[in-house]
């Protein structure tokens, strides 16, 4: 059994190891979590006893099989309640993440195990998030950011890296969602904003946006 706080840190160690692909420092996690770097180091060491993560001071902090196990279980737990949430109790995508923040630390196994077979057994969040196995196990596809395409480059909306309300309604304004087609119609390589196309509209997009869109290219 492991405290909130616990499996709040593993979680978010968890996500920095797949961004930066490797140790993760301890400023990089404490801006993760919103707080001071002093409280991570205690933390961190707290997670160290446990087994949870190893930490060399200038490679910073990288979970062990069994931390990942922990934090994939908890994004797990998260990502569920986030598709059950929006296809069964019909909540919008940008309604669900701070409730499935709490829920994902429900302990109950047999509870997910069951919740995951009434979804069907689903591979992705209403994010485009991969869902983690029971065995903590994700799957991978190749996507790019937005931002990453050049002209004329095409392909469909597979994910968000942002999924702040805020920009989830603005993707709603502009009808964008997983699945959407895009085809980048324009770039201004001076500061990476775009033209698109997402049906019959043409519209103009910062690169903050393109930053934060996620594509399979077709």
């Amino acid at each position: 059994m492991f405290s909130l706080a616990e499996e709040n840190y593993l979680k978010a160690i968890f996500h920095l190891e797949q961004e930066l692909k490797g140790g993760v420092s301890t400023n990089a996690i404490a801006e993760k979590m919103s707080t001071k770097p002093s409280s991570v180091t205690d933390m961190v060491q707290k997670l160290a006893d446990k087994k949870l993560l190893s930490y060399q001071k200038y490679k910073g902090a990288s979970l062990t099989n069994k931390g990942s196990k922990i934090a994939a279980g908890v994004i797990r737990k998260h990502r569920l309640w986030e598709v059950f949430l929006v296809d069964k109790l019909n909540f919008h995508w940008d309604e669900v993440h701070e409730i499935a923040e709490q829920l994902e630390h429900i302990q109950s196994d047999e509870l997910v195990s069951r919740l995951d077979q009434f979804l069907g057994e689903p591979d992705f969040d209403p994010h485009g998030d991969p869902i983690p196995d029971k065995n903590g196990n994700i799957k991978t596809t190749e996507k790019k950011l937005l931002s990453e395409l050049d002209k004329k480059q095409r392909g469909v909306c597979v994910g968000v890296k942002e999924t702040k309300s805020e920009f989830l309604q603005y993707l709603d304004k502009r009808n964008i969602t997983i699945g959407t087609k895009i085809r980048v119609q324009g770039k201004e390589f001076f500061d990476g904003s775009m033209i698109i196309q997402v049906g019959r509209d043409q519209f103009f997009i910062s690169k903050k946006i393109a930053d934060n869109l996620y594509i399979q290219t077709t």
